[in-house]
């Protein structure tokens, strides 16, 4: 009958047919980022590579969602995103568990998060994670370390940020780290924090210095910078199941290996950023502190209670194989 019919035909014949014109990619930041960037080369390698059959489209700005970038998860799940390219951090509200990476301090350098997101341990577990949550994860890449600006004085010690108003986004954890040192935490979109930084209304903000220097936020009266490595998430790429599941198993081998492809080539960026940035932010007359050992140690330890409530409201097995395998990188010295 007609199921036989149907069995005849190549697989591809249906899924061909289901292929869309255009998927819709959503990035927080444009090309002019790293993060932005990786998301760039992403569909450009899967255009060249699936012949134009896989057409990804860019949307920066986090434009899919009107610049809400804690939807992008959301969006996904309702079929208004097919391609996430972003910081799990942003879908907290939204996924809770794909925070693992951003908590404060848990890989504080570039050794124990190359071992945390090259282990397999961890990362299968995380990709599951992730299946589980409605996409089919594919590489990830690095947001880089957020470190904290201000208006007002140098943070040297968490009771510098006494009274400090800092602007965070994404996760509640990151405001409740700001409250944790008597900071006074306000949640923005960064359309709204340029303006409230330039009028004095909000003292600070914390992003990776790459983002400082290309959104030239010492012109919004930034003045002191604390590169203090808090917090680092990984850039997730991933498609949405529904669409992954339309595409040939080729055409998936190809996606895939054009995001691990994109994903190496952002960390480079990110670390080439990271190597300068200090000596680049200097370089505009802002004030710049490296902590000691002994003041990296003060910020984790004023941290930990925090740490231990995200430990558990987001995923206590999975942190606890990330600090084993961080722990195991640093002792290699």
């Amino acid at each position: 009958g007609g199921t036989a019919a149907a069995v005849g035909l190549p697989r591809y014949a249906f899924a061909q047919a289901a292929y869309k014109a255009e998927y819709k990619m959503s990035t927080v930041v444009p090309p002019a980022f790293a993060w932005g960037k990786g998301g760039e080369i992403f569909g450009n390698l899967v255009r060249e590579r699936t012949g134009g059959r896989i057409n990804i489209k860019q949307y920066p700005g986090s434009s899919l969602v009107q610049g809400q970038q804690d939807r992008e998860f959301a969006a996904m799940r309702q079929g208004i995103i097919d391609v996430l390219c972003g910081a799990p951090i942003n879908w907290s509200g939204t996924v809770r568990e794909l925070g693992v990476f951003t908590l404060p301090f848990i890989l504080p350098d570039h050794k124990s998060w190359d071992a945390a997101t090259t282990s397999p341990a961890v990362m299968d577990e995380y990709f599951e994670l992730v299946r589980k949550a409605g996409a089919e994860p594919l590489a990830v890449g690095e947001t880089g370390y957020r470190q904290i600006s201000n208006s007002k004085r140098p943070i040297k010690a968490p009771d510098d940020l006494k009274g400090i108003k800092v602007r965070v986004v994404g996760s509640p954890m990151y405001g409740e780290i700001m409250t944790g040192m008597g900071g006074n935490p306000t949640f923005m979109s960064w359309a709204d924090a340029q303006p409230a930084l330039a009028s004095g209304a909000v003292d600070a903000q914390e992003n990776p210095l790459e983002v400082f220097l290309a959104a030239k936020i010492h012109t919004l009266g930034q003045k002191f910078v604390t590169k203090w490595n808090y917090s680092n998430d990984i850039l997730l790429f991933a498609i949405a199941q529904p669409v992954w599941q339309q595409w040939t198993a080729a055409d998936q081998k190809i996606v895939r290996e054009a995001a691990q492809d994109a994903a190496k080539q952002q960390v480079a960026l990110v670390r080439k950023l990271f190597a300068e940035d200090v000596e680049r932010v200097r370089a505009l007359g802002v004030e710049v502190h490296i902590p000691s050992a002994a003041e990296q140690q003060a910020w984790q330890i004023a941290t930990r209670r925090i740490y231990a409530r995200w430990k558990v409201g987001t995923h206590a097995g999975l942190v606890s194989k990330i600090e084993q395998v961080a722990e195991k990188a640093r002792g290699k010295g």
